[in-house]
């Protein structure tokens, strides 16, 4: 994220590695979707969150040789917004257990995702970005980043997700 977008600072906050694994194993494999597109999460912390995905033809758009499909962009953004609030979340509650911690993301939930396509998702792998803007009692705001294997920006996102 530039300078001039990045989210007011959080506390450096270390996760517990049970935390990280569980939240990884929610995300990456219970998540049958997040399974199906290939996400896989390559930083977690409490202000930001990455993620990778590996391009499959089953992600190529229909009319569109070698370009990952907008779906596959929308969905992939809209879950790393859904991860941003996962770990904000998790580093509120801090006295909690990790497994305590991990149990509150069963009411999480998209209430709008607006994404803006920027060029067209032409390579074999993609990294997309989130971060958590505002964590509120009942709805958390976020602005996420898909970006080309040479940092390229391809799309952007902002979200509001109901967390109560």
């Amino acid at each position: 994220m530039s300078k001039a977008l990045t989210a007011p600072a959080v506390p450096d906050i270390e996760f517990e590695e049970e935390f990280v694994t569980g939240l990884k194993n929610i995300f990456e494999e219970k998540i049958v979707f997040n399974k199906l597109l290939g996400l896989k999460i390559s930083s977690l912390r409490a202000d930001r969150v990455m993620a990778r995905i590996d391009m499959r033809n089953e992600l190529i758009g229909h009319y569109a040789h070698n370009r990952i499909h907008g779906g596959v962009i929308s969905a992939g953004l809209d879950a790393m917004g859904g991860l941003a609030v996962m770990a904000a979340i998790g580093a509120r509650h801090m006295d909690e257990t990790p497994l305590q911690r991990l149990h509150r993301f069963a009411k999480l939930g998209t209430i709008d995702l607006r994404v803006d396509y920027l060029r067209p998702g032409i390579g074999d792998h993609f990294e997309l970005r989130a971060e958590v803007l505002r964590l509120g009692s009942r709805v958390a705001s976020t602005r996420m980043e898909f970006l080309g294997a040479d940092g390229k920006l391809f799309s952007t996102a902002a979200a509001a997700y109901i967390v109560s």
